[in-house]
C-alpha cells in the first residue's frame, strides 16, 4: 500500500540522519554546549538574586533552546547539499513529503535531547523547584519542541539551496516563532508559579492548534518549497 511505502521512505530518511549525527557527533555537541553557554549568561546578566533567576528560567531555557537550536536546522540539508545527493532524493519514486516528515522526526529526536539538557541545567542553574503540575509542564514543553522543529525544519528547506542560508533561516524563522516563545514562555512561567490564575491551559491549546496548523500546512507546501 502506498502509505506503507510512505512511511518506509519516512524511517529511511530519520534513520539516515539520526545515523549520521550518531557517528559524527560534532553537531549535537556543539548545540548543547552552545545552548548551556547561553543559560549561563544569562544566570550572570541576571546576577545573584534568586527570586529574578527563577522569575526569568522559563524565559531563558527557551530562548536558550531557540538560539541552539538554529544551527540543528542549519544541518538539516547540509549533508545532501555537500554530497550533492538532494537532487536524486527529489528523484526518487514517492511523496515527497515524506523528505520532511524524515527530517522532523530525526530534528525532534535531536532538539529533544538538547532540550532536556537544558532543562536540566537550567532547573540546577535558577534554583527552580519542579512544581506538582510536573506531567502537564513536561507537555508544553513537549509542543513548544514541536512548533520550534517544525517551523526550523522547514524554514532550513526554504533557504537550503542560498548562499546566506545561515543568514536568511534566522530571519525567516524568529518572526514565525513569536506565537510558539510566548505561548511556551508564559505558560511554563504559569506552572512553575503554581499557575494561580489558571492559564496555563490557555497556552497549551493555543500550542496545540499552532502545532496542527503548521504540521499540516508544511506538509502539504513542502514540495512547492523545495522545487523553488
Amino acid at each position: 500500500m502506498a502509505w506503507r511505502e510512505d512511511w518506509r521512505r519516512v524511517r529511511v530518511i530519520a534513520w539516515k540522519d539520526i545515523t549520521t549525527e550518531r557517528r559524527s557527533k560534532a553537531g549535537f555537541n556543539s548545540v548543547a554546549a552552545l545552548a548551556v553557554t547561553i543559560l549561563v549568561l544569562f544566570g550572570f546578566a541576571l546576577g545573584p538574586e534568586a527570586q529574578a533567576l527563577r522569575d526569568a528560567a522559563a524565559g531563558a531555557v527557551w530562548l536558550a533552546a531557540l538560539f541552539a537550536g538554529v544551527l540543528a536546522f542549519n544541518r538539516s540539508f547540509q549533508v545532501e547539499l555537500e554530497s550533492g545527493a538532494i537532487e536524486p532524493l527529489l528523484l526518487y519514486p514517492g511523496s515527497r513529503w515524506t523528505i520532511l516528515a524524515g527530517k522532523l522526526l530525526a530534528n525532534a529526536l535531536f532538539v529533544g535531547l538538547m532540550l532536556a539538557i537544558v532543562v536540566i541545567v537550567g532547573v540546577t542553574l535558577f534554583q527552580v523547584t519542579i512544581p506538582k503540575a510536573w506531567p502537564s509542564l513536561l507537555g508544553l514543553f513537549a509542543l513548544g519542541a514541536v512548533g520550534l522543529v517544525v517551523l526550523g525544519t522547514f524554514y532550513a528547506a526554504m533557504s537550503s539551496r542560498t548562499r546566506a542560508r545561515e543568514v536568511l533561516l534566522p530571519l525567516l524563522l524568529f518572526p514565525m516563532l513569536v506565537p510558539v516563545l510566548l505561548a511556551a514562555i508564559s505558560g511554563s512561567k504559569a506552572l512553575l508559579t503554581g499557575d494561580l490564575m489558571h492559564e496555563a491551559g490557555a497556552w497549551i491549546r493555543l500550542l496545540v492548534a499552532y502545532d496542527i496548523v503548521f504540521v499540516s500546512a508544511t506538509l502539504l507546501a513542502f514540495e512547492h518549497v523545495i522545487e523553488a
